[in-house]
């Protein structure tokens, strides 16, 4: 019984083909799809095996006229055979055509989405989108040949639950293209955020950096909600959750860089600490520009002064709605450069030395705005704004938060290994040296505003901070040190003496083999193919087509860079 069971016949594996002459005897024809069966011209059922013997039984069974009214190879039977197979490829033609603008339609639908959510459009935009599209067709159409594309765009399913699920798609599609990459590449850096959404719920960012066999990429792997505590321990089990779930070993990742907040850097109870039992390997670093603008965190008198700013403006902008537009229109008539003043958010780090600028600007229309305003405090602002000690601070604010954005700005951005920002903190440090002795000497070539506004009033305040601002420069980035050799080695690899400490420095920076690092670089100093490359493209790019040692150094260190 057993042995009758697995001897079952299985028609799928017969391969049975269809005999053209049955289209003639009983009126069948086989669809040119794949796993097509038997379709009746005559009634459109189809038969499941394509057997003579099950073609004839149905054609007998329910078309036993059909031979009397048609015979079998005469002009008649001939005729209606033509007829039924025309009548056959028009319906089935309509369904093709049908399903092929279908298609075309959800297509343009997701190119549409695509661009709106690129450009950070809300789904109900996405309607709006599509009447514009309209609009300029009919307008452009000079004739009747574009009524077709017309009618096919007020097809295209583009409204907001539409958009929604379409994004959805797009955003699983990149996912996974990203997440095939990252399981191929040999070594992976992360850069992990916490930060509070809008609806006071904590959205955990997860951004990946790997090197795909030709180009570094950074990419976003995940942003995970996290709707109760967010403790080091729960920050730990979300990330090894996320790796489990797509298949990524922990092991891979060789840096993380966070924020440097308790949770993330405690030295017990910590994230990266939790991390690092799981991956002993792997290396942390506290966000460069997070540190650069904890450096410039202002105190005593300085921090008053902010403070009070802050006050003047909220005062202006957020007593109450009457009083800001009063304000915008004072400014309007009044032929200022801009029309408002700027509000600050510790959270936005360039905020601060906007907001101060733009203070600066305007502070003749505040002080006159504030003179002949009637609301409470108004006479306590003008105060704080006639006092010229005041004004100087503030000018000097402006200035010294001008040069941090400016190297904020430097930090910023795609496309930069740890060695462009240590070269850009090296030239910051150097360029406060530049500050502290100009401003001391008075010359206040680089405080403008200082300059001018401020009357070239330099307090005691101003030399204290710039003094505290050289030591943070000086002190807090001993994570990111890099000896000149290495730096110079990552720009012009052919350019370093294999009788210096490079071997060794590296080895000391990243605990690699300094015999194979020696012999590795002779051999692709040797190389004329690496020269020619270092001479198209530069250092940087050159050097990560070197051999796998010097691949796997450049990669380890210059992973992540913020």
């Amino acid at each position: 019984m057993s042995l009758s069971k697995s001897l079952k016949r299985k028609v799928e594996v017969e391969n049975r083909s269809f005999n053209e002459e049955w289209t003639d005897k009983y009126a069948f024809i086989m669809p040119s799809f794949s796993k097509a069966k038997p379709v009746c011209l005559i009634c459109n059922e189809m038969v499941a095996v394509p057997k003579e013997y099950n073609l004839r039984r149905h054609h007998l069974t329910k078309h036993a006229t059909f031979s009397e009214s048609y015979p079998e190879k005469s002009e008649a039977r001939r005729i209606k055979m033509s007829t039924l197979k025309a009548g056959y490829a028009r319906a089935t033609g309509i369904i093709t055509l049908t399903s092929t603008e279908q298609e075309s339609a959800t297509s343009a639908s997701l190119q549409a989405v695509w661009v709106l959510t690129k450009n950070n459009k809300a789904f109900a935009t996405s309607e709006v989108f599509k009447e514009c599209m309209v609009a300029v067709l009919e307008e452009l159409a000079t004739d009747k040949s574009m009524d077709r594309i017309v009618a096919s765009v007020k097809q295209v399913p583009l409204s907001a639950s539409t958009t929604a699920r379409r994004v959805h798609v797009l955003a699983e599609d990149v996912q996974r293209l990203v997440l095939d990459e990252v399981k191929k590449a040999e070594h992976i850096s992360v850069a992990i955020d916490e930060s509070t959404d809008t609806t006071d719920i904590s959205q955990l960012s997860v951004f990946v950096r790997y090197f795909d066999g030709k180009d570094f990429k950074e990419e976003l792997l995940a942003l995970i909600p996290l709707e109760g505590n967010t403790t080091g321990e729960i920050i730990f089990e979300k990330v090894e959750e996320l790796f489990k779930k797509h298949g990524l070993l922990l092991q891979k990742v060789n840096l993380i860089v966070t924020d440097g907040a308790p949770a993330m850097v405690d030295k017990n109870r910590g994230m990266v600490s939790r991390f690092k039992n799981v991956a002993p390997k792997t290396n942390a670093l506290h966000c460069l520009i997070h540190q650069s603008v904890l450096c410039a965190k202002l105190s005593g008198d300085l921090k008053d002064v902010m403070d009070k700013t802050m006050k003047i403006i909220n005062f202006i902008r957020g007593n109450s709605s009457t009083q800001h537009r009063l304000f915008r229109k004072f400014v309007l008539e009044s032929d200022a450069t801009h029309d408002d003043l700027l509000l600050h958010n510790d959270v936005r780090w360039l905020s601060k030395g906007k907001a101060l600028e733009r203070f600066i600007e305007l502070r003749d229309q505040v002080v006159e705005f504030v003179k002949q305003s009637k609301s409470k405090g108004a006479a306590d602002y003008l105060c704080i704004m006639q006092d010229k000690t005041y004004m100087s601070n503030v000018a000097f604010l402006a200035d010294i938060f001008s040069h941090l954005n400016a190297l904020n700005l430097q930090l910023q951005g795609k496309e930069k290994s740890v060695v462009n920002l240590v070269e850009k903190l090296d030239a910051f440090r150097r360029k406060l040296d530049l500050f502290n002795t100009d401003l001391i000497s008075g010359k206040l070539l680089h405080f403008n505003t200082l300059k001018t506004v401020g009357e070239s009033n330099v307090t005691r305040n101003m030399k204290q901070f710039m003094t505290q601002l050289r030591e943070n420069f000086s002190t807090r980035f001993d994570d990111f040190a890099i000896t000149r050799d290495v730096l110079e080695f990552v720009r012009d690899p052919f350019s370093i003496s294999l009788v210096g400490e490079l071997s060794a420095n590296a080895k000391k920076l990243l605990q690699l083999d300094e015999a194979a690092i020696q012999i590795q670089l002779i051999d692709m100093q040797a190389s004329s193919e690496m020269q020619a490359a270092l001479r198209v493209v530069g250092g940087l790019l050159a050097y990560k087509l070197s051999s796998p040692t010097l691949r796997g150094w450049y990669q380890g260190k210059c992973n992540f860079s913020h």
